[in-house]
């Protein structure tokens, strides 16, 4: 008995998982690879940081999501190498598979553009522990600015910095913004959390690049009614734990502040790397591996690669952005290519995009979106949002679940998640900080620190 057709994929994420389930009736064996256990929606990943919602919401465990479909397996590991010639991938515990097409979804990681350092003090917003970092460091802002006599060292614990104006920038400094001005407006007895600086920076000429210019716009106005002070055509020259040092046309100055959130741009995974010295293939300043109009590698037909590790041009020789709606349909693309090649079937014709858009919300009923050529902002535009972002989460419980926190926050601007977790109320950090700020009291000061 000859043994079925082996289609490995290698990620777990919305291109990787949208192949699987295309694959569900093809005369194939798929096996799922992912380092995590769960499919993230990483578009919401900005609302675990806010407290909005539980990582729990947005993610979904992919053997759950495969688990009626008979002729996929998933494993938990790490692909570490690939052997294009022979045909295998390598996982870092030693396991060794073979394939017969291998589909290559790994994603992106932040880039921080040769200053790793700078990821200790300034957290990304890539993945579910990224994400209760930033959500920690938030809260753990406003815990320490209570507690604090002195007005420069608190206005420093109050300033919040987003570092890059794209979507989930924008996003954040919208949430940032309702969690200072109406979440926490009443939560505490020695600051007026309404006091909190929200900061929002890129060096591009303004904020949401991608989007046209009139939303662009539009989605600023929102920011700066919501409280938000927006800097763009700023350089950011170096971060460390007291604040950032940033160069303006005006010269290079100091801003003192103490949360710093990292969503600037994105670079490929070290399996990307790999893969493209193993192939040989052409990569762009990002590592993104280039890929032909059938999003296979050049030299190697059986090797698909999607997402955000691929760099797929469209017609007119611009890049595809690195976007969710990308992703889920090179990955259908590519499962039916993988079927019709089983079958013997002609060549598919080449990879198209549908481009449906870009979407970003900016706080409580407010978005804009760019739906078809249509442009929209306000309430319109935050109704589509919502409504593509529940249709996208890949669980039916969980849209139920993430719909009826919205409504509670939405009416009540209450973010049930809002949680700081570990001990950081009794930790050496927490203590430290106090400690190397703390005086002696004084009749005016409204607070007293004592050890």
């Amino acid at each position: 008995m000859s043994r079925r057709p082996s289609v490995i994929i290698v990620g777990g994420g919305f291109g990787g998982l949208c192949a699987a389930q295309a694959l569900k009736s093809a005369p194939v064996d798929v096996t799922l690879i992912d380092r995590n256990n769960y499919h993230l929606f990483q578009p919401l990943l900005y609302q675990v940081a806010t407290g909005s919602l539980s990582a729990g919401e947005i993610a979904a465990p992919l053997r759950s999501v495969l688990s009626r479909q008979k002729n996929a397996r998933v494993l938990l590991g790490a692909v570490v190498d690939i052997d294009p010639m022979r045909k295998h991938v390598l996982l870092a515990d030693g396991a060794d598979f073979e394939y017969d097409w291998l589909i290559v979804a790994t994603g992106s990681q932040s880039a921080y553009y040769g200053h790793e350092a700078w990821r200790e003090w300034a957290p990304s917003l890539k993945s579910v522990e990224e994400a209760i970092d930033v959500r920690h460091k938030i809260l753990y802002a406003f815990e320490v600015a209570e507690r604090i006599g002195d007005p420069a060292q608190r206005r420093a614990w109050l300033t919040f910095v987003i570092v890059g104006a794209g979507p989930t920038g924008v996003e954040l400094a919208g949430a940032i913004a309702e969690i200072a001005r109406q979440t926490l407006k009443n939560d505490f007895r020695s600051i007026d959390p309404k006091e909190a600086q929200i900061i929002l920076m890129d060096s591009a000429a303004r904020v949401l690049p991608p989007f046209p210019e009139d939303l662009a716009e539009k989605a600023k106005r929102s920011l700066v009614k919501l409280g938000v002070e927006v800097r763009t055509g700023v350089m950011v020259k170096d971060i460390d734990k007291e604040g950032l040092t940033i160069e303006t046309h005006a010269g290079t100055h100091r801003l003192e502040a103490r949360t710093v959130i990292w969503a600037g741009g994105v670079t490929v995974p070290a399996l990307g790397k790999t893969l493209a010295n193993r192939t040989k293939a052409e990569t762009d300043r990002s590592g993104r591996i280039k890929i032909g109009p059938q999003l296979t590698v050049a030299n190697y037909p059986d090797l698909y690669v999607i997402g955000d590790l691929a760099l797929a041009l469209n017609p007119d020789g611009m890049p595809l952005p690195g976007v969710a709606q990308v992703a889920m349909q090179q990955g259908t693309y590519v499962a039916k290519a993988i079927m019709g090649r089983v079958q013997g079937e002609p060549q598919q014709a080449d990879f198209k995009y549908f481009d449906k858009g870009n979407l970003a919300v900016i706080g409580r009923w407010s978005a804009v979106a760019n739906a078809f050529g249509v442009h929209m902002s306000g309430f319109p535009a935050w109704l589509i949002w919502a409504f593509i972002h529940l249709m996208y989460i890949v669980q039916f419980q969980s849209r139920i679940l993430v719909l009826l926190q919205w409504a509670i926050q939405d009416l009540t601007f209450s973010r049930g998640a809002r949680l700081i977790t570990g001990t950081a109320a009794t930790d050496f950090n927490f203590n430290n900080e106090l400690a190397s700020i703390a005086k002696k009291p004084t009749d005016g000061d409204k607070v007293v620190v004592n050890f």
